[in-house]
């Protein structure tokens, strides 16, 4: 990260240039005042949006506040601070053969990994990706289970040579389990409620590793569930795995969270006995963080009045995949109300919710031909806005950069918050070890613009000597790969 620390400020200077280019452009233009309307509406929004260093400060303090509170008691803050129980994360010393099933949507994965003894890494790896018939989404428990269990079955019968158990010794599997769960131990969790378009009732209030072992009895598969994982603490898991110096993780795509490396006589609210490694992974469920200090504006406002879940996520609402999209639409729809910005008429397409996707966004705002062409094919292909003008697809261009640098430079802020936590925003005398972060996510890996962002804020934060000692990594593949690295890590057999 050394050789970013130049370039800390550009995301945020970027943003005031075009803006004022141009207001210059409509007073060249003396028409009747609608360009001016439009160009308003973009400035009072990046106005809204700004995050100046010392605002990042307050909500990094804010989000230590909350974690402090969380650890505390359960309801203690808007931050759940949820214990995984994983004590013991890869150490890369892990060998033998361990599988993972990931269930968090439409579809789930099984995979199957040979660690290696030697030399501490994977050897082989497969997976196999199945859909869920629609029926069973809403069917019963036992259903469910039992189709998840006889494909689990077919995938063990397809074991190559290449991969061994050991005699004697029983298969092990890490689940992730990416709806709502009470954890109450390293491999057992009662579902809370369901998401995703599921909703089997016999199923909540269950133990779904129970649900699951039954079900893997019922067709004869012979496995043992070692730990029930969370898609965050897996990519913690994966990150340190291949990175000793791995402390947290960070999932930026549709939705957003993040967990780090507690020590264990610091959560109060742990009344168990202290882990033998007197560590414990916390899941922090970050993206439901909530502080006066972030900047929302009205359409942050709006957006979480019409959502499925009012008055919550609201960390989530304003830096993840899900709704960057979704915020520039509403600005957009806003200027052609009030402004005819695209023509006489509201393009119809621009008042549907959601239209607009964040990878759509994102292809806007990389956009670097000197027409702009890929902004006007997206505005013609997705909102049916044709002949687009070049200033009118650079004002576009611009509320892109305004939504997409608030979000990168808030979810810094939220980074440099578990540092501070952990006490590593601070250069110490001979202290030499590196401090890694795992991230993970389809918007932190593909919206180049908005991670360059993020790492550069996160420089800027921590200043030139601090930032020599961090390093962003990514970890992928928390679900999948950091499933079965956690059932190696607390593998009965160890």
């Amino acid at each position: 990260m050394e050789k970013k620390v130049v370039l800390a400020v550009v995301c945020a200077a970027a943003v005031a240039g075009t803006v004022t280019a141009a207001i210059g452009v409509n007073r060249k233009m003396g028409k009747d005042g609608r360009w001016a309307r439009a160009i308003e509406i973009v400035k009072e929004m990046e106005e809204k949006c700004a995050t100046p260093i010392g605002k990042l400060k307050q909500v990094a303090d804010a989000m230590v506040v909350e974690m402090h509170a969380g650890l505390a008691s359960e309801g203690g803050s808007k931050l759940k601070m949820l214990i995984s129980y994983v004590d013991n994360l890869p150490t890369g010393d892990e060998n033998g053969l361990f599988y993972a099933l990931d269930l968090g949507g439409t579809n789930f994965r099984v995979l199957r990994m040979q660690l290696g003894q030697e030399d501490g890494r994977i050897v082989n790896q497969e997976f196999a990706e199945v859909p869920i018939p629609p029926n069973l989404m809403t069917g019963t428990s036992d259903a469910l289970f039992d189709y998840i269990a006889a494909e689990l079955a077919k995938f063990v019968s397809q074991e190559g040579e290449e991969f061994q158990l050991p005699p004697g010794k029983k298969r092990e599997l890490g689940f992730t389990f990416s709806f709502p769960v009470t954890q109450t131990s390293i491999a057992s969790g009662t579902l809370v409620r369901w998401t995703k378009g599921f909703s089997i009732d016999d199923a909540v209030g269950q133990d779904v590793v129970a649900e699951l072992t039954k079900a893997m009895e019922r067709q004869g598969v012979h496995m043992h569930v070692s730990a029930l994982v969370n898609d965050t603490v897996g990519t913690l898991a994966g990150g340190k795995y291949f990175h000793k110096d791995v402390i947290a993780a960070v999932i930026l795509g549709t939705g957003t969270n993040a967990a780090y490396v507690e020590r264990a006589h610091a959560i109060p609210k742990w009344h168990g006995a202290l882990p033998e490694s007197g560590e414990m992974v916390i899941n922090m469920e970050w993206g439901n963080f909530r502080s006066s200090h972030l900047p929302l504006t009205e359409y942050d406002l709006e957006l979480d009045v019409e959502s499925l879940n009012p008055g919550e996520q609201i960390f989530e609402k304003i830096i993840s995949g899900m709704y960057l999209g979704e915020i520039v639409r509403r600005v957009l729809l806003k200027m052609a109300e009030e402004a005819a910005f695209f023509s006489e008429t509201v393009p119809a397409k621009l008042k549907v919710p959601f239209i607009l996707r964040t990878p759509d966004m994102s292809a806007m705002h990389h956009d670097t031909s000197s027409d702009l062409k890929v902004v006007g094919n997206k505005l013609k292909d997705i909102l049916e806005i044709s002949n687009s003008s070049l200033k009118t697809r650079k004002v576009v261009v611009e509320l892109c950069n305004i939504v997409a640098t608030r979000g990168a430079r808030l979810a810094a802020a939220g980074i440099l918050g578990i540092l501070k936590k952990m006490g590593k925003d601070k250069v110490k005398v001979g202290d030499k070890q590196r401090t890694m972060i795992a991230l993970d996510g389809g918007l932190y890996e593909h919206y180049s613009e908005y991670s360059k962002c993020m790492e550069n804020t996160l420089n800027e934060l921590l200043g030139e000597e601090v930032s020599k000692s961090i390093e962003i990594v990514h970890s992928n593949d928390g679900s999948g790969i950091g499933a079965a690295l956690l059932a190696a890590s607390h593998s009965q057999y160890r």
